[in-house]
């Protein structure tokens, strides 16, 4: 058959590829017959330098997902179709491969072509099975129908484990600014056998997670399917193999979740079923997309969430927190556990500080305040509500570790080498309105600081460095 006639008739770029059928493994099974002009002009500079009859990796680099589809192509003798973000070329990349006729037993052949897009496109996205497209759908439903981010995330994984077949399903966030990693949902079969993924993702799990991009290596996943998967993975990250194989995992496959360019976690499936295998692949590629812009959103929405309720400086509760939290008490949104204490701190000469050594000295007086507050009211609320005023909220306990908790406070407000500051408190066995007893804490501190001034009057700052 002349294969060279095959590439060059087709309008958009396309190359003929071979699998040599007498071989199980390895890249130099599939090589690049014959390629039209458009496809030279990919991989070459100059189409005069392309040299054909060559295994394809010396043009492209090495892709198991590509020699699987060429696989599925010529061992099924049908078209293959696929939709998929390729991180190689920062685009998607709409895949198709024909079958072609071999006159040699030993060899089977397809034709290759692609067309790049910057962003997904829906309609070739929705191009899916009936089965996966009700699975995609189901997803959808199960993200929308609650506000429990959390519980949503769980059902979903739920339902990939099943419908996967495979043993465990996860899903890991990661920073890779931070170096850091964390488990936002997981589903096992066996919770007799198996220990969570918690178990496994401690603090020297990023050493591994950062080895999955060169395993991915521009591709949109990774599969191990078989001992040489198993092996190509332990050329890159023989400690992530010694952990796999320690833990029963004999096939896998990952898909990073991607947002804006950048890695944001990673979604897989263990010892799934191998005749699924192409399912498997459908339903991920699709799912990851959903679920890494349903991420990336909680993820922003949860960042504004702090943003508008911590204060930037300190890293307390800002004032529009307190005030919500007081409007939730009023309301009965958020009731506040009886009995409680609301204590009111000010930090003494911030001015004093703030004019005569300058506003970085004066936040380090209300960082050390903050600091001094949230280690003894670790398990409260600590507010700041003003320039130099911090509330603290304390529920849930009884009167005498209230009084335990102010006795430590107040033994810490005139440390040596560390600001100052005077506190003023209020317990709930005076009112039961949350407003009055803020009142009255925030009046008691005011009079405590000024008996601090009267026993000091020199400036606060002078006191600090004494």
């Amino acid at each position: 058959m002349n294969y060279d006639l095959i590439a060059d008739s087709f309008e958009q770029l396309a190359c003929v590829l071979s699998v040599d059928l007498t071989k199980e493994h390895g890249a130099e099974r599939f090589v690049i017959e014959s390629a039209n002009e458009k496809y030279k002009r990919s991989v070459v500079e100059d189409p005069a330098d392309f040299t054909p009859h060559v295994p394809y990796t010396r043009y492209i680099t090495r892709d198991k997902n590509f020699e699987g589809m060429c696989l599925q192509c010529v061992a099924s003798a049908h078209p293959v179709h696929a939709y998929v973000d390729a991180e190689f070329y920062n685009a998607w990349m709409d895949i198709y491969m024909l079958p072609l006729r071999s006159d040699d037993p030993t060899k089977g052949y397809c034709l290759f072509s692609y067309d790049l897009s910057p962003k997904a496109d829906a309609e070739k996205m929705s191009d899916i099975s009936a089965a996966t497209a009700m699975h995609v759908l189901k997803t959808c439903i199960k993200l929308r129908e609650t506000d429990d981010f959390q519980a949503a995330m769980e059902s979903v994984i739920a339902d990939i484990r099943e419908i996967c077949d495979a043993s465990r399903c996860c899903i890991l966030l990661t920073d890779f600014t931070k170096r850091t990693c964390s488990v936002l949902c997981e589903d096992y079969v066996d919770h007799v056998n198996e220990l969570p993924m918690t178990a496994y993702a401690d603090e020297h799990f990023f050493d591994i997670v950062e080895t999955w991009p060169n395993l991915i290596a521009g591709s949109n996943c990774f599969i191990i399917s078989n001992e040489a998967d198993m092996e190509a993975a332990n050329a890159v990250s023989p400690i992530w193999v010694e952990s796999l194989r320690g833990a029963g995992v004999y096939k896998l496959v990952i898909y990073p979740l991607r947002s804006n360019g950048e890695t944001i976690g990673y979604i897989w499936a263990n010892n799934f079923d191998t005749e699924r295998t192409l399912m498997i692949k459908e339903i991920l590629e699709v799912t990851t997309f959903l679920l890494s812009a349903e991420i990336a959103n909680h993820q922003m929405f949860r960042q504004m969430q702090i943003l508008s309720s911590t204060d930037l400086l300190t890293g307390v509760l800002n004032r529009n927190a307190m005030n919500n939290r007081i409007l939730d008490i009023d309301s009965g949104v958020r009731p506040i556990k009886m009995p409680f204490s609301i204590l009111f701190v000010d930090v003494n000469g911030l001015k004093t500080t703030n004019d005569s050594q300058g506003h970085i000295a004066g936040d380090t007086l209300l960082k050390d305040v903050a600091s001094t507050l949230s280690e003894i009211y670790k398990d409260h609320e600590v507010y700041r509500v003003g320039g130099d005023e911090f509330m603290v909220i304390v529920s849930g306990g009884s009167e005498e570790e209230y009084r335990e908790l102010e006795k430590t406070l107040l033994a810490n407000s005139e440390r040596p080498g560390r600001a100052h500051y005077a506190a003023g408190s209020c317990y709930s066995s005076e009112t039961k309105d949350i407003r009055k007893a803020m009142h009255l804490a925030d009046e008691r501190m005011y009079d405590i600081k000024q008996e601090y001034y009267k026993r000091h009057p020199e400036s606060a700052w002078d006191r600090y460095h004494s």
